[in-house]
């Protein structure tokens, strides 16, 4: 239908997360359109992210040179660490603006099915790092791959640091979310974390 080299790249568009035949080709065909020096930049890009991305020697988060923005930052609260499945999870705190201590990006979740153990994980590092912490917030998915990593950072570091205060963060029913769309451990969270009413 299409020549191959436009073949190949609506393969490569699919490949995304959410994108189906009809976007791919869409996105494909956009591409064919342009100028070739917005198509060298785009490809450009394409390629700096992976020359020039690696992970924070410190935190794991995503960053270029050895240290991220985040923990060169000398006004954030670096005793206290946020503990994320992905630099993701980074993006959507950072983006609330709620948050300011720093991060700990494990890159994965402990997953039996999946074959994933501990020592797979970046948390080698969280253990050192909690030796100067006054606080580690849990902050892993509400998935039992998430809650099976939790468990097992939290049992780990009281047996290295029990004075350190740990802590999970509230997982429950979304604003506006039905009880009858919740599935079992969000509604067991929502009931364990539930807080005490005014009045």
């Amino acid at each position: 239908m299409y020549p191959r080299s436009l073949e190949k790249l609506i393969e490569s568009f699919r490949k995304l997360p959410g994108v189906g035949e009809k976007t791919a080709e869409r996105y494909a065909l956009l591409i064919c359109d342009s100028d070739i020096e917005d198509v060298q930049e785009f490809a450009q890009a394409l390629m700096d992210v992976k020359e020039k991305l690696t992970h924070c020697h410190v935190c794991g988060n995503l960053c270029e040179g050895d240290e991220c923005d985040i923990c060169r930052d000398r006004d954030r609260n670096h005793r206290q660490i946020f503990v994320v499945q992905s630099s993701k999870d980074i993006i959507a705190m950072e983006r609330a603006g709620e948050y300011r201590g720093v991060y700990h990006v494990l890159n994965g979740l402990i997953s039996s099915s999946k074959g994933i153990l501990p020592e797979d994980l970046n948390i080698e590092s969280l253990v050192e790092r909690a030796k100067d912490a006054e606080e580690v917030i849990l902050a892993t998915s509400a998935t039992l791959d998430g809650e099976t990593t939790s468990l097992y950072l939290s049992r780990l570091l009281a047996q290295n640091y029990p004075e350190l205060l740990i802590t999970r963060i509230a997982h429950g029913i979304p604003s506006g979310g039905l009880l009858d769309y919740a599935d079992e451990i969000t509604l067991m969270h929502a009931l364990t974390d539930r807080r005490k009413m005014g009045g």
